[in-house]
C-alpha cells in the first residue's frame, strides 16, 4: 500500500522538535523566529511540506516537559502552522500576539471572517475534558466576527459523544480536524482558492443549521457530507486523508514510544534497584505506554 507521509515528512518533524527545543526561551522573540522560519520552509519546499505538517503536528512531542518553555513554544508553532495554512488557502491570517481571553489565529475571507485556535495533545495524556477543546471559550472570542474555528488532532477527538459537540452548535464554534484541513488545502490546488473559500463558508454555515446533539456521528456526518457534497475531486481526497491519519498515529505512536524506551533505558542504568523501581514508577511509564498503545482510528472518516 502506498505511504502518503514520507520519511522527509517524519525527518522535518524531528528537526522541529529538535529546533524548538534549542530557542532561547525569550517567548516573544522565539515566536517571532518561529513563524518566520515556518513560513520561509512553506514558501521553499513548498505545499508538500505544509501538508506534511498539518499530519503530524497534533500530538505534542512527549520529550518536553510539562508546562515548559518547549510545550508553550509548540503551542504557538501550531497556531503559526494555522495561520500558514489559511494564507495558503487564499485568505489573509495573523496571530495574533495576547496572552489570554482571546483566539491565537485571527482570518479574513472576501465575505466572511474568523477566528480559530489550534490544539494539540500528548498522547499519554489520559481523560481530556470538554473545556480543554475550549469550544465554549471561542464563541466569547469571536470579537463581532460571524465564525469561529477550533482544529484538533482528529485521533484525539472524541467518537461517540460528547458536550463539545452539542457546545459546537448551539454556539455556532466549527470543530475541525488537521486532516480535513490538509484536504482543504489540496483541494484549494485543483479548483482553485476560491472554490476552496466558498466550501469552507459552507462549512461554517452547516454547524448552525444542527440540532444541537452530544452526537460525534451527527456532527461529523452534516460536516464531511458537505465536503464530500461539493466537488467529487474530494472523495479522492478523502482516501488519501483517511490513509494518512492512520499512518500520523502510527508514527505519533512511535516518537513517543522511543523516547519513552529510552527514559527507561536511562532509568535501569541508574546503580540503587530500589531506586531504578521507585523512578519506574514515579515517571508512570507503563501507564503511559498502555494508552499510546491504546490509540486507534476512530473512523471519523468513514461517516459519509
Amino acid at each position: 500500500m502506498k505511504k502518503y507521509i514520507s520519511e522527509s515528512g517524519i525527518n522535518r518533524r524531528n528537526e522541529w522538535i529538535e529546533e524548538i527545543c534549542k530557542l532561547s526561551g525569550h517567548f516573544g522573540v522565539d515566536s517571532d523566529r518561529l513563524e518566520k522560519e515556518l513560513s520561509d520552509e512553506i514558501k521553499r519546499d513548498g505545499l508538500a511540506s505544509l501538508i506534511d505538517h498539518l499530519r503530524l503536528s497534533g500530538n505534542i512531542p512527549e520529550c518536553y516537559p510539562h508546562d515548559s518553555s518547549e510545550e508553550k513554544l509548540y503551542s504557538k508553532y501550531t497556531d503559526a502552522l494555522l495561520a500558514e495554512t489559511f494564507k495558503n488557502l487564499g485568505l489573509k491570517s495573523l496571530v495574533l500576539k495576547e496572552r489570554a481571553d482571546a483566539a491565537d489565529v485571527e482570518v479574513f475571507a472576501k465575505e466572511y471572517s474568523f477566528v480559530a485556535d489550534a490544539k494539540a495533545f500528548r498522547l499519554s495524556r489520559t481523560a481530556k475534558n470538554q473545556k480543554d477543546f475550549k469550544v465554549q471559550a471561542m464563541d466569547g472570542w469571536k470579537r463581532g466576527k460571524p465564525y469561529a474555528m477550533v482544529v484538533c488532532p482528529i485521533y484525539q477527538l472524541p467518537h461517540k459523544s460528547s458536550q463539545i459537540y452539542e457546545q459546537a452548535s448551539a454556539r455556532n464554534v466549527c470543530i475541525f480536524t488537521y486532516s480535513h484541513l490538509a484536504m482543504l488545502v489540496a483541494y484549494a490546488q485543483h479548483d482553485g482558492y476560491g472554490k476552496a473559500e466558498e466550501l469552507l463558508h459552507k462549512i461554517f454555515k452547516t454547524i448552525p443549521a444542527l440540532i444541537p446533539s452530544k452526537e460525534s456521528s451527527n456532527y461529523w456526518l452534516a460536516v464531511n457530507k458537505t465536503m464530500l457534497e461539493f466537488s467529487n475531486i474530494l472523495d479522492e481526497l478523502w482516501k488519501i486523508e483517511k490513509q494518512a491519519a492512520i499512518e500520523s498515529i502510527a508514527i505519533a505512536k512511535n516518537e513517543a514510544l522511543t523516547f519513552l524506551a529510552h527514559e527507561r533505558e536511562s532509568i535501569m542504568k541508574m546503580t540503587h534497584e530500589d531506586a531504578l523501581k521507585e523512578l519506574v514508577r514515579a515517571y508512570n511509564i507503563e501507564n503511559k505506554i498502555q494508552i499510546i498503545k491504546s490509540v486507534t482510528d476512530n473512523n471519523i472518516l468513514e461517516i459519509r
